[in-house]
């Protein structure tokens, strides 16, 4: 089933339920999707690009978060942890930490990086392989952590 049945499918049930903060993120991501898709000028939007957007949002969830938390904002800091467990639900399953280091192991061996100068030739290879699967801040610290090494 498609990201965008999906959503509508849960948006039925959030209203049935008067659940309003899963209606509400439901509703944000289904205008984001459509936003991208009129951007773009398709209809339908692939799965990568609807990943991107479900990603793009996470992002912003944990930024506000970090945000929130420093300017001691309790209230905002409980709502935006729900919205994002809530779009948690709709991400692709994340790497454990040991995949994740894995994967990293192995591609620094591939572009046969030695030191913090291959930074970019690493990442650049690593992201394709965990997109949507792995946090990138925290993919750029293991990349880090073995290049130090």
């Amino acid at each position: 089933m498609s990201l965008l049945a999906n959503l509508n499918q849960d948006m039925k049930q959030a209203m049935k339920n008067k659940d309003k903060q899963r209606l509400d993120v439901i509703r944000m991501v289904k205008a984001s999707l459509q936003n991208e898709s009129i951007k773009h000028g398709k209809h339908d939007l692939s799965e990568d690009e609807e990943l991107i957007i479900l990603s793009r949002e996470m992002k912003q969830r944990k930024d506000s978060l970090q945000e929130f938390k420093a300017a001691g904002r309790d209230d905002l800091v409980a709502k935006t942890n729900i919205e994002i467990n809530i779009l948690k639900e709709y991400m692709p399953k994340q790497l454990s930490n040991d995949e994740l280091a894995t994967i990293v192991q192995e591609t620094i061996d591939e572009v046969q990086a030695s030191s913090k100068k291959d930074m970019g030739k690493v990442m650049s290879a690593i992201m394709p392989k965990v997109k949507g699967k792995a946090d990138g801040s925290l993919v750029n610290k293991l990349v880090l952590k073995y290049l130090n090494n």
